[in-house]
């Protein structure tokens, strides 16, 4: 029961948040949205796992190691590019 007020509380006060920001000048909303998207963004930077760095890559087999930078896979369409790969491998 508690939390469900808690929460109508909180529906409450960003209801109010919401009109109040609605009322200011589309300067000053477009400045707010601005400021919550790099929070947004700041936060889910921090949340990603940083990316594999040399130390972690020099913990690799040897053998696996050598396959390091054989090929690179088109970010966008990594099944395409790796099919092209191998095509132009074995041609």
């Amino acid at each position: 029961m508690a939390n469900n007020q808690v929460n109508r509380k909180v529906m409450i006060k960003l209801q109010e948040l919401q009109e109040q920001v609605l009322e200011l000048p589309i300067k000053e909303r477009w400045t707010l949205v601005q400021t919550l998207l790099a929070s947004i963004q700041q936060e889910t930077l921090s949340s990603i796992p940083p990316q594999p760095t040399l130390e972690t890559l020099s913990e690799l087999d040897p053998w696996t190691q050598s396959l390091i930078g054989v090929i690179r896979l088109d970010s966008e369409n990594p099944e395409e590019s790796y099919i092209n790969y191998l095509e132009e491998k074995y041609s």
